[in-house]
């Protein structure tokens, strides 16, 4: 049988990060040694109170409201004014399945093309292709981190006319580890302002910031047209919990009661035992914020351990300044490559899988072109558990102790740098 489908539908694939993890995880069940830098999942347990709090509540079996636990509601308005200078209520909250759906439904529900920054996160361009709606990726530049700068959105702007536009824009980035500063946000804001452009703010990474500066938020400076959105599966390291939450502005309620009809004809409710869990990491932020900073300290140390491991090689990347993912291209290498026959990022991907064993993403997964020689790390392959507990601080780790916590990362750096040698 051969049944019709949706033709929105049948162009896409598996996502390109679930793609790569499973498939060097199979590589690895066949005896493989795989250093795995494909996948952006936190390495570190679930702190112990979250998983307490869930135990504690596994008997919680009633459909919860559809916006989410009240109580959640207003931990998670409490949460952001409290950390990020946020001017939200518990009336503006939605809790969902993680942020990746709510992204999802607010793309659905909004008019207007998607203005995506190029490179941005692989699912933003998928999703609005779910929904038919035109992708318009904006070239940002190495020299500027790859944050999108405000002569670039301008442009962007005006070229699509007086239509309503859908901006995404996520901060700290993923793939790039990029942290837009103040003045950034600034300018874009105004742009924003000018062309009344409506923005998605992902800040999954918010609290990963390895920088000295405080966070810069579109929500700061653009209140009125920006939702921002966040969840349990970064800094909370509870990925598989699926939560995220939703933070709508009070002059866009009208896509809050839109996704709340949505919501009730989808998925009813978040699960609400993971919610009862989710109130401890919001309600009682206290408890957790020593595990937050330090396995954000960790993911720095690591981040720019590689960082610094990709200069020496030649190779050109920015410097992660959050999040915990590296954005190094082989532009420099591209002559001697091509001689092996490697022209796209597909293909240089490809070959480090098979020949070097080091898993990463091309740059046109992240809308890019085909032969861009960009790739994405995600320095994540080691046992965060047992980094966790023997993790003495930044500033006390030694060489011996990093091969200790850290052997797949080094190993893997190694396989890379002695590759390039051989070209």
């Amino acid at each position: 049988m051969f049944p019709a489908l949706n033709p929105l539908v049948l162009s896409l694939r598996e996502s390109a990060t679930l793609a790569i993890n499973r498939k060097a995880l199979e590589l690895r069940r066949k005896g493989q040694t795989i250093f795995h830098f494909g996948f952006g999942q936190s390495p570190f347990p679930v702190p112990e109170s979250l998983q307490e709090a869930l135990r504690r509540n596994v008997h919680q079996k009633d459909y919860l409201p559809t916006r989410g636990l009240p109580e959640l509601c207003r931990a998670v308005a409490s949460f952001y004014r409290r950390e990020f200078n946020f001017d939200y209520s518990a009336e503006d909250v939605c809790i969902g399945p993680g942020s990746k759906e709510l992204i999802f439904q607010t793309i659905y529900l909004v008019e207007g093309p998607l203005l995506v920054p190029a490179p941005s996160w692989v699912s933003y361009g998928p999703q609005a292709a779910l929904r038919g709606k035109g992708i318009v990726p904006i070239a940002t530049q190495r020299e500027n981190g790859y944050r999108l700068q405000a002569d670039e959105l301008d442009r962007a702007c005006h070229s699509l006319g007086q239509c309503q536009k859908l901006l995404i824009l996520n901060n700290p980035n993923n793939p790039t580890g990029g942290f837009y500063k103040q003045s950034e946000m600034e300018e874009l804001a105004e742009i924003c302002r000018a062309y009344q452009v409506l923005v998605i703010s992902d800040e999954i990474y918010a609290m990963l910031n390895f920088t000295d500066r405080s966070h810069a938020s579109m929500a700061h400076y653009y209140p009125e047209g920006t939702i921002v959105s966040g969840g349990l599966s970064k800094s909370f390291a509870a990925g598989g919990y699926r939560l995220g939450v939703l933070l709508v502005p009070k002059p866009l309620r009208l896509v809050l009661e839109a996704l709340q009809s949505v919501i009730s004809e989808t998925f009813s409710a978040v699960s609400a035992p993971i919610q009862y869990a989710a109130l401890e990491a919001y309600g009682n932020f206290e408890a957790v914020r020593p595990f937050v900073r330090r396995t954000c300290d960790i993911h720095r140390y690591v981040c720019e351990y590689v960082y610094q491991r990709l200069l020496t090689m030649g190779l050109n990347c920015p410097r992660p300044e959050g999040a915990f993912y590296l954005f190094p291209d082989f532009q420099n290498q591209r002559d001697r490559l091509r001689k092996k026959g490697i022209l796209t990022g597909q293909r240089l991907c490809d070959e480090l899988l098979q020949q070097v064993h080091v898993a990463v993403l091309p740059g046109v997964d992240f809308y890019l072109a085909a032969t861009a020689l960009g790739v994405r790390v995600a320095p994540v392959d080691y046992d965060g558990a047992a980094a966790l507990q023997s993790w003495p601080g930044s500033a006390a780790m030694t060489d011996e102790l990093a091969g200790q916590l850290f052997p797949r990362i080094i190993a893997g750096c190694h396989r890379l740098e002695d590759y390039l040698l051989t070209l």
